[in-house]
């Protein structure tokens, strides 16, 4: 076993421009293979950590698929949900540029590529869910501009009780398209007189 074919925990989390936490939650979520010394240090091997960015390469449309438009990252683990959300929103024909993941890692990697102007998000998802994506993201002062919206099946107060950020907008499922479309336009506007 050469030592270049493993990373440390901190060595990962630069490569994969992520914090060391989040390195630590891909391993015991599985999202990362590792595997511990003796001394009780994670070793993560490089070819785990490649596929992983391979996967966010992939999931990341380049700079200018994007120009002037609205950049929306949407973290839903449903599949039928996804499709949806897709085909709902292209359906629009409003200039949106939509990615989709399917749990909080993938979140915070896109993120980490590029900062959406909105995230929507589900609260149950498996490997790390909405709440930690969420409290992560907020965490960090650099995002405070970018909108976050919860769409989950948990109750109101349920959801309140257990730590959200309180600039987060809120809706139940079903998924409300009418608000969320409203809010887009809203954002589009107040894009358009900002220009």
């Amino acid at each position: 076993m050469a030592d270049s074919e493993y990373l440390s925990t901190r060595q990962a989390a630069l490569r994969l421009g992520v914090s060391l936490g989040t390195v630590q939650n891909m391993v015991e979520s599985g999202a990362l293979e590792a595997w511990k010394t003796a001394g009780g240090h994670r070793r993560i091997p490089v070819a785990s950590v490649d596929a992983l960015l391979a996967r966010r390469r992939s999931l990341t449309p380049s700079a200018q698929e994007s120009s002037g438009q609205l950049d929306i990252l949407i973290a839903e683990d449903d599949q039928t949900l996804q499709m949806l959300y897709q085909m709902t929103i292209d359906g629009w024909g409003l200039p949106i540029k939509l990615r989709i993941v399917a749990n909080g890692f993938d979140g915070l990697l896109q993120v980490g590529q590029r900062v959406p102007d909105i995230l929507i998000a589900d609260l149950m998802m498996p490997g790390m869910d909405g709440f930690e994506m969420i409290r992560r993201l907020r965490a960090n002062p650099d995002l405070a501009r970018m909108d976050i919206i919860v769409v989950s099946a948990i109750d109101r107060e349920e959801v309140l009780k257990r730590g959200l950020p309180s600039d987060i907008t809120l809706f139940g499922k079903p998924i409300p398209f009418h608000e969320i479309k409203g809010f887009l336009l809203g954002r589009l506007a107040s894009r358009q007189r900002s220009a």
